[in-house]
C-alpha cells in the first residue's frame, strides 16, 4: 500500500516528529508512506491531508485521490461561521455566534476571524476603540463576534477517530490570558466524557463524515459546555502528552482498515 501525508512546507517542518512517527508505524503496516509538500507526481492510494487549504483538498480529490480527512470537512472546520451554523442545525449547545459586520454582542466580546485556528487571530475586546481598531486591521465580513464566556480560560479537546472517541483532554490557559491553547503556554490533563458528551460528539463526526478531528468546547463558569470550533488539522501533541498510545498507530490502523473494505 503507497501513501503520502501532505503538509504546507513550514507545518511539515513544524510536524517533524508526528511526520516520523506516521512514516515509523506505516513501515510495520507495509505501507509506504512519503511527505508531500506539494501535488503527487504519480497514483497513491490514499493522501493523510493535513494542510488547512479546502481548495487545494478538493483539487487532489478532483484528480482521484482518497483524502483523509475530505474537502468537505475542511471547508466546515476552518469557517467558525459554518461550525456555528452545523451545531445550530445539530442541537449542540455553542457559543453564540454572529457576523461581525451585522451584530455585535455587548461589551466584553470576543473577535475572531472565521479561518483563524490555534488561537491566533482570536481578539478579547473591552470597549469599542479596541473593536474599531480591530476593524481597520480585517474584513468585517471575514469576522465573527461571540460574548465572552467566562470560562477561567478552561476547555475540553475532543480527539475523534471516525465515531470514536481517540480521548479527551482539558486545556487550562495561563493566568493571564482568556486562552487555554496548549502551544500558547497552557497545560492539559486528560478528560473523561460522560453519555451524553459523547453522544454529542459522535453526532457531530457522524454528521461531517470526519475521519480525524478535534473538538473544541468551552466549560463556562457555570457548568455545562459549549461547542467553540473544530480543529482540521488538530495536532495531537496533548494528546500524547496525556495518554500512552502512538496517535499515529491508531490513525494508520483506521485508514488500512477503510481502505481495505
Amino acid at each position: 500500500m503507497r501513501g503520502a501525508v501532505y503538509y504546507s512546507e513550514a507545518e511539515a517542518e513544524r510536524n517533524h516528529a508526528f511526520i516520523e512517527d506516521l512514516q515509523k508505524e506505516a513501515e510495520s503496516l507495509e505501507i509506504c508512506l512519503e511527505l508531500l509538500t506539494k501535488h503527487p507526481a504519480g497514483p497513491l492510494d490514499f493522501i493523510l491531508f493535513r494542510d488547512r487549504n479546502p481548495l487545494v483538498a478538493s483539487e487532489l480529490e478532483q484528480a482521484g485521490y482518497r483524502l483523509f480527512n475530505r474537502s468537505t470537512v475542511q471547508e466546515i472546520a476552518n469557517d467558525k461561521l459554518r461550525t456555528f451554523e452545523l451545531a445550530t442545525v445539530l442541537g449542540i449547545p455553542v457559543v453564540s455566534t454572529f457576523r461581525a459586520d451585522q451584530q455585535l454582542p455587548k461589551v466584553p466580546l470576543v473577535l475572531k476571524t472565521r479561518g483563524g485556528h490555534g488561537g491566533s487571530e482570536v481578539f478579547l475586546c473591552h470597549s469599542q476603540k479596541e473593536i474599531a481598531e480591530l476593524f481597520s486591521r480585517f474584513d468585517q465580513q471575514k469576522l465573527i463576534a461571540q460574548p465572552f464566556i467566562d470560562s477561567d480560560a478552561q476547555d475540553v479537546r475532543v480527539f475523534m477517530l471516525g465515531e470514536e472517541v481517540l480521548g479527551a483532554v482539558k486545556r487550562t490557559g495561563p493566568v493571564d490570558s482568556f486562552k487555554s491553547n496548549f502551544m500558547l503556554g497552557g497545560s492539559v490533563e486528560k478528560y473523561s466524557l460522560d453519555s451524553a458528551q459523547k453522544k454529542q460528539v459522535q453526532t457531530i463526526s457522524r454528521a461531517i463524515r470526519s475521519d480525524y478531528i478535534g473538538i473544541d468546547f468551552l466549560l463556562p463558569a457555570e457548568g455545562g459546555w459549549l461547542l467553540n470550533e473544530i480543529e482540521d488539522p488538530v495536532g495531537a501533541r496533548s494528546l500524547y502528552a496525556t495518554h500512552d498510545f502512538s496517535v499515529a498507530e491508531k490513525l494508520l490502523h483506521y485508514i488500512k482498515e477503510r481502505l481495505e473494505v
